[in-house]
């Protein structure tokens, strides 16, 4: 082969530069095939996710010690300068090598996955690629009500996780508590508008808690925890216009839309069962003196 390329009379440059190509390809195509069997195989989906990006990332870092074994002859007399400018180049790219320790963080210390919704600086959203140097999000909320995507998509530099707090809303445990109120007017039966609103509750989110359950107790094992309640309860208070009632539950994180739905149209329906024996509370003014009001009457 050798002797063949020397008949060929091909330069020294090109030679390297052909040898540098098949290199690329050869190891371009072994990754290929590596990543294809991942994702032929039996592991979840985060697994393969992860395993893709880190084979992707690995072909480009073997790609470069080609290229720098290929060229190694060449860059012997600019050794000393790279070494000098190397300061100035790290602090140039002091973000971008941030990016990409952020980006180690997130593959090894479980911080999100794709799929999570997270908060990040105020952004809030789904996680739906995990780049080399960005996470790439899609939005919810903004000008749009609930945790509804709005269309826009947002990316993150990875740098993120060391600066500023994540919020996951669906990592260890794909719940949130959440709560409604529902104001019943003074002079409704108290006891009858709290049985009311537990059945209710029970028989719509009663078996979030259930699932809930099996998910918090591994919480339990794993951190330093209390353990809390999950069942749905009803709590009340006083205030000066109504009397105040508190359903407090547990909900899988994207439901909450849909869950507040199901519970509010529950409670029209069976509050206006009870033929005026709860009433709704609303905003009241109670007019406490009138001033004195005089009028003339003259005939013409």
């Amino acid at each position: 082969m050798k002797d063949w390329i020397e008949q060929l009379a091909i330069p020294d440059w090109l030679q390297t530069l052909l040898w540098v190509i098949g290199i690329v390809i050869i190891i371009r195509l072994a990754f290929i095939f590596l990543i294809r069997g991942i994702q032929k195989s039996k592991q979840d989906k985060d697994n393969k996710y992860k395993t893709r990006k880190i084979l992707d990332a690995t072909s480009y870092v073997v790609i470069l010690l080609a290229l720098l074994i290929a060229y190694s002859k060449n860059l012997g007399g600019i050794s000393v300068a790279l070494g000098v400018a190397g300061a100035g180049i790290a602090f140039a790219l002091q973000e971008v090598i941030a990016s990409v320790a952020g980006w180690l963080a997130l593959m090894f210390g479980n911080f999100y996955r794709t799929g999570d919704r997270v908060q990040l600086g105020g952004i809030k959203g789904d996680v739906i690629d995990i780049g080399v140097l960005r996470t790439t999000l899609m939005e919810t909320g903004q000008w749009v009500d609930g945790d509804l995507y709005n269309g826009r998509i947002v990316r993150v530099a990875n740098s993120f996780v060391f600066k500023e707090p994540v919020f996951n809303y669906s990592g260890d445990f794909p719940f949130l508590w959440d709560e409604i109120k529902v104001p019943i007017q003074y002079g409704s039966d108290y006891l009858m508008a709290k049985s009311l609103l537990e059945k209710i509750a029970n028989d719509h989110v009663a078996k979030n808690a259930e699932e809930g359950k099996r998910v918090w107790n591994l919480m339990v094992k794993k951190y330093l925890i209390e353990d809390a309640r999950l069942e749905p309860m009803v709590s009340l208070i006083a205030n000066d216009n109504w009397v105040e009632y508190t359903i407090r539950y547990v909900v899988d994180y994207k439901r909450r839309r849909a869950t507040k739905n199901e519970l509010f149209m529950a409670i029209l329906r069976d509050v206006a069962a009870t033929n005026g024996k709860v009433k709704f509370g609303s905003a009241t003014f109670e007019m406490v003196g009138v001033p004195e009001i005089q009028v003339n009457l003259k005939n013409k």
